[in-house]
């Protein structure tokens, strides 16, 4: 019995890192990264002024650094995406252009 009194035990200390994980997760919706580039954006200024205010312990600014990076590669992955539609919108218009210059 007394060691399945050791298996709670060791919850107790892992909820005072939870705590630190699901909060940022509740407050800011770290669990579901934001969808649009500007909400990804808007979230990054956060965790920034966060680590800029130097109130943030040593396991809240490696979350912080690791969200901040997970977004910072979201909207890197998005823009690049509307680089690469743009390119294909001055591809497409380029083709037409040729192509009624061809037949005219």
């Amino acid at each position: 019995m007394s060691g399945a009194r050791k298996a709670p035990a060791d919850p107790p200390a892992s909820p005072g890192a939870g705590p630190q994980t699901s909060a940022p997760a509740d407050a800011h919706g770290a669990a579901s990264q934001p969808q649009t580039y500007e909400a990804a954006a808007a979230r990054v200024e956060e965790i920034i002024k966060r680590l800029d205010s130097g109130e943030a312990s040593l396991n809240e600014t490696l979350e912080l650094v690791s969200e901040g990076k997970a977004l910072i590669e979201l909207c890197a992955r998005q823009l690049a995406a509307v680089g690469d539609a743009l390119e294909e919108l001055r591809l497409d218009e380029l083709v037409s252009r040729l192509e009624s210059e061809a037949s005219g």
